[in-house]
């Protein structure tokens, strides 16, 4: 299969012994009562296998609505699984997965949503600072209209939140304008990205005049800093990206676009370290 044959949102690369493993949000319904997710497995970030189902939400009574958002880390030697399930109250939070393997069966890891429970809440994405894991999420506009993004300390085996979540920014500050029940203020898709000076990056998106990939940056170098916002990596259309290494070390960002229900594909982009930020190349 081609990017150009894939219908997929919010793609996720993981790069394993030589192979690239993509996974995303079955975009037919915008995720809502998909039944799971699948993996796409290449080695030339163009060319890939036929999806592979990798969790059947269905067969842990989890396909209620939503399934997004599928990122994977390798995290003390196991494949965790970050997604957003509907919860059993109805609201939307981030569960946690486990595999032994990149490829799946995933299975479900975590003590229910590791999000507050009484929030709504998606797109839970793992950091990890001085040893200890994070999992940095978005507080949904559909809940408080003027969307932020949030985060939580998790437990050494990721399988609940150990600490009250902490904002790191609401989306207004970049937006610039205030929320209301007519004009919410969206955060998607954070993603962290330790550049080499030591600088710490958060790629996230918002509804501007279209989805926009934006940037945000600490102060300090740490998820404790004070955050900021720069100029975004890209504004045509696309988002909810993530940035990884290719197999040759060049620098890559994928986002899916454009943001419009089935026609949504994965995207590449090579990126590069440029005073103080990240910039497209080409």
């Amino acid at each position: 299969m081609k990017n150009c044959d894939i219908n997929i949102r919010d793609p996720f690369v993981l790069v394993v012994d030589g192979k690239y493993y993509m996974y995303g949000t079955r975009a037919k319904n915008f995720g809502i009562k998909t039944n799971g997710f699948d993996v796409y497995i290449g080695d030339d970030l163009e060319n890939w296998s036929e999806p592979k189902e990798v969790f059947n939400s269905s067969k842990w009574e989890m396909n209620t609505a939503v399934n997004w958002a599928p990122e994977v880390h390798l995290f003390n030697g196991s494949f965790y699984m970050f997604v957003t399930f509907t919860k059993p109250d109805g609201l939307r939070g981030t569960y946690i997965l486990k595999s032994d393997t990149p490829d799946g069966e995933f299975k479900p890891h975590s003590e229910g949503a590791i999000t507050p429970l009484e929030w709504e809440c998606l797109d839970g994405t793992l950091y990890v600072e001085n040893g200890k894991p994070y999992c940095v999420f978005c507080h949904e506009h559909t809940q408080i209209l003027n969307g932020t993004v949030c985060f939580v300390e998790l437990s050494d085996d990721l399988t609940h939140a150990v600490s009250e979540p902490i904002e790191l920014f609401a989306a207004s500050s970049y937006l610039n304008r205030e929320a209301s029940e007519s004009c919410h203020n969206v955060t998607d898709g954070p993603f962290m990205y330790k550049m080499e000076d030591g600088k710490l990056i958060m790629i996230w998106s918002t509804c501007a005049n279209n989805y926009v990939q934006c940037i945000a940056t600490s102060d300090n170098g740490s998820i404790f800093g004070k955050w900021s916002h720069l100029k975004p990596i890209f504004d045509d259309d696309g988002g909810h990206g993530m940035i990884f290494k290719a197999l040759n070390g060049d620098l890559k960002l994928t986002l899916h676009c454009p943001n419009k229900t089935d026609y949504e594909r994965p995207v590449f982009f090579d990126i590069k370290e440029e005073n103080g930020t990240l910039v497209r190349i080409g």
